[in-house]
């Protein structure tokens, strides 16, 4: 009698993505992939994914302008060159700084829309664009204003 399934089978079987969840990517491929599209991959090819959903879509010029006012009189400026924004933000010390971007990369992998950054010490440069759309986005305007709130909750 079998005491059970081959380990190394076994191990391998689980590993092994099934040829029906992503059919033309190899593991070695997948493994490089990251968390999000890894999953994001096959939800995408069975039109799950729908990247031209609202807070996928690029803003208009009546959003950009009602949606961005309160920002950029917050501080925050667009980008030279680009469709994006961006916004330096200074705590007290490296702790508060750092504590301040664990808040928001929680809040973004939540939001599956995450930011480009910069720390040094207590400074965190934030800049804000949608790469699926090619500019800004209703999510970039959605982490936008968490992230003020969050700035000011934290400030001293």
């Amino acid at each position: 009698a079998s005491a059970g399934p081959d380990p190394a089978t076994a191990s391998r079987s689980r590993l092994v993505p099934s040829e029906t969840v992503v059919p033309d990517i190899s593991f070695r491929a997948l493994v490089r992939l990251s968390v999000h599209q890894a999953v994001a991959l096959p939800l995408a090819r069975a039109g799950k994914y729908n990247s031209s959903s609202s807070k996928r879509a690029k803003l208009s010029e009546e959003e950009r302008k009602t949606k961005l006012a309160p920002l950029l009189s917050a501080g925050w400026t667009t980008v030279k060159d680009r469709d994006a924004i961006y916004k330096e933000f200074l705590f007290k010390n490296f702790n508060q700084s750092f504590g301040f971007m664990t808040r928001i990369a929680m809040q973004a992998e939540k939001m599956d829309h995450h930011p480009e950054w910069f720390n040094v010490y207590n400074k965190v440069q934030v800049t804000l664009s949608t790469h699926d759309v090619g500019g800004l986005s209703e999510n970039d305007v959605k982490l936008a204003n968490f992230i003020e709130t969050a700035s000011k909750s934290m400030s001293a």
